[in-house]
């Protein structure tokens, strides 16, 4: 079993840029593909990106191709999502989650984070 951990959330003006992290315990992270989601209030859970164990596939929703970067560094047992020409419609809770397999659904992945919130303000 795997737990993780997200950070790096917080307040920043449109335009601006964020990193989250997704930092694991328990298991090592390179046994897993590790996606990025996002629920704003009022709002069903969204995919943002995903990763594979070894980092050779990505994948992005047409929302953010082109301004987030997935990327990990299993030396380091961590996951990053670099957030650049952050939007308000970007605001939301940030999650990160493992799976078996990459995937751009969350029923893909069994281990969840607890989230970390961005808020973008215009």
């Amino acid at each position: 079993q795997v737990q993780l951990v997200e950070s790096g959330g917080g307040l920043v003006q449109a335009g601006g840029s964020l990193r989250l992290s997704c930092a694991a315990s328990g298991r090592t992270l390179s046994d897993y593909a590790v996606g990025w989601f996002r629920q704003a209030p009022g709002k069903e859970r969204e995919f943002v990106a995903a990763i594979s164990w070894n980092g050779d596939s990505t994948y992005y929703p047409d929302s953010v191709k082109g301004r987030f970067t997935i990327s990990r560094d299993n030396t380091k047992n961590t996951v990053y999502l670099q957030m650049n020409s952050l939007k308000p419609e970007d605001t939301a809770v940030y999650y990160c989650a493992a799976g078996i397999t990459i995937v751009a659904a969350d029923w893909g992945y069994d281990y969840w984070g607890q989230g970390t919130p961005v808020t973008v303000s215009s």
